[in-house]
């Protein structure tokens, strides 16, 4: 290896004098060699590190007595980052990330085990709203489920209802959903029954009848549309900023996470 070479200059190359692999005259202004403090050819290794570290640049916690400051941080970056690679992963991390603020994607972002809020556009139109996730039962198989989507902002409860034929409604739906909007779905279990809703009470409980008399056993989903979610499904527009109505209690998925400067979108992900 040739020695430390413009010292005087301020600047230092490590590396073979022959070859040399200086790019700068091409990637920065172009008419000077090594456009910064240090260029080096690595790979180079700072401070301890583990056995399989394969970087340009390998950066450990520890170096012989010495360790930083801060436990167990290597780098510490105050500005912009920019990544760039033509094959393989760009950004390979092993461990949990946390991340305060907007995460901008152009292309699939895959989680595992996602925890909070999320705002997704998919597809040109329509688009959905899609979970992936590992099959639970089949090895090296996924599941893909989408989010239900209507004209409404509802919510929906289910379960069986039998003897006395009655179906109490969670009690947070007070003051919550439009009750005027319930609606019941009965399918029957085990024979044909007559059933019929026969009463809504106060929005708490549904009434559930046999017209035959006979024995209620039946599986249930109570719908309704949440209180102050108006939507106007069909506007003229070119873009979600056009929308007609109150946005305040939306966010439309791509643009309202953005605008509202006040809001702050946390992201916790693991197995990435």
């Amino acid at each position: 290896m040739a020695g430390i070479r413009n010292v005087d200059s301020g600047k230092i190359y490590i590396g073979p004098e022959d070859p040399k692999d200086d790019r700068s005259k091409t990637t920065l202004d172009g008419d000077k060699e090594y456009d910064g403090t240090l260029a080096a050819t690595g790979p180079a290794f700072v401070g301890g590190h583990s056995e399989d570290a394969k970087g340009v640049v390998n950066i450990g916690t520890d170096a012989a007595d010495f360790s930083p400051n801060v436990e167990g941080r290597a780098v510490d970056i105050e500005g912009d980052v920019k990544i760039v690679t033509e094959k393989g992963t760009a950004l390979d991390i092993e461990g949990n990330t946390e991340q305060e603020g907007k995460i901008t994607a152009s292309s699939t972002v895959k989680a595992s085990n996602f925890v909070g809020d999320i705002s997704t556009t998919s597809g040109t139109p329509p688009g959905c709203k899609v979970f992936d996730l590992p099959h639970p039962n089949i090895k090296g198989y996924r599941l893909r489920h989408a989010c239900v989507e209507g004209p409404e902002a509802a919510i929906y409860v289910r379960g069986k209802v039998s003897v006395d034929g009655i179906i109490e409604l969670p009690d947070y739906w007070q003051n919550f959903v439009d009750k005027e909007t319930i609606s019941v779905h009965l399918t029957p279990m085990g024979a044909y029954q007559e059933l019929f809703v026969d009463r809504i009470e106060y929005g708490k409980r549904v009434y559930i009848k046999n017209q035959a008399g006979g024995k209620i056993d039946a599986y249930y989903q109570v719908w309704a549309d949440r209180l102050g979610h108006d939507m106007v499904v069909e506007y003229e527009g070119v873009s979600v900023a056009d929308y007609p109505g109150d946005s305040s209690k939306f966010s439309a998925a791509g643009h309202d996470y953005d605008v509202r400067e006040d809001d702050h979108a946390h992201y916790r992900t693991t197995d990435i």
